[in-house]
């Protein structure tokens, strides 16, 4: 009875955190561990010309984290997709993911064709299973990633002493936050909307134009998945040099123009 429950339970609204300016509608989500102020740099960019509404991810910043959720993709998208019905966009819109957010939002883009103006996806880390790549080296650099990641959900301590000391390191005020508190929602978001992914079926299946923006530093991108998505249909990749995964400002400036 418990998953029946769970089944027709309707998704959690998330917290809108910022709904300013006007003109054509702007839909931001961040990647895990962080929230609505990932896009600090580029609202400033956009808000003179556009209505930018950013999003806090489920179970992250101040939207719910249900006891229950498992944080598939699927539960992500459900709530994305409830949230954004509630804000009544008249008009098809521009959706712009970061790092896991721009996985979520190419799902979301996938199945619901009809909402969308264009696809921005900021620092994506699209990843393959490693059996399905056939040079050794993208194959090993792979098998690194989900071993890395794996690490990090199975040793809870160290991972969230890493975070603080990254985010004390980090260029905006509370990027990363990894505590007792999403701890949850953390482990299962990387490991069922990360590790396990089809991001890029997902983009094949996007009908709206696709912009993609990384930083030539990015420590956590996969140059193999790079390489597919670069030669989907629609797709405009635009790699900005001496920029890591954060959004700094050279590469919000580019985010700005790529959301037009």
């Amino acid at each position: 009875m418990g998953r029946l429950r769970g089944f027709f339970r309707r998704p959690p609204l998330l917290h809108v955190a910022v709904d300013t300016g006007t003109g054509p509608a702007v839909v931001m989500i961040h990647g895990i561990a962080s929230s609505s102020v990932t896009f600090e740099n580029v609202v400033p960019l956009i808000e003179g010309s556009h209505r930018v509404i950013a999003i806090d991810l489920l179970g992250f910043g101040g939207s719910p984290a249900p006891d229950d959720a498992r944080y598939t993709i699927e539960e992500h998208v459900a709530s994305l997709s409830r949230t954004i019905r509630a804000l009544r966009l008249r008009d098809p819109f521009v959706l712009v993911g970061h790092s896991m957010g721009s996985l979520i939002a190419a799902r979301y883009a996938a199945t619901r064709h009809a909402r969308l103006r264009r696809l921005v996806l900021v620092s994506p880390p699209i990843y393959l299973a490693p059996d399905a790549i056939g040079d050794r080296r993208d194959r090993t650099a792979m098998e690194l990633y989900l071993r890395l990641y794996e690490y990090l959900r199975t040793n809870k301590d160290f991972t969230i002493r890493a975070a603080a000391g990254l985010a004390r390191l980090s260029p905006i005020k509370n990027l990363l936050v990894v505590s007792e508190a999403n701890w949850h929602a953390f482990v299962l978001s990387l490991q069922n909307s990360i590790e396990s992914q089809t991001s890029v079926s997902d983009l094949a299946s996007v009908r709206a134009p696709v912009e993609v923006v990384y930083g030539s530093l990015d420590p956590f991108l996969a140059p193999s998945g790079m390489r597919i998505i670069e030669r989907l249909r629609g797709v405009t990749v635009h790699r900005v040099d001496g920029v890591d995964h954060v959004i700094r400002p050279r590469m919000a400036r580019v985010v700005a123009t790529a959301i037009g």
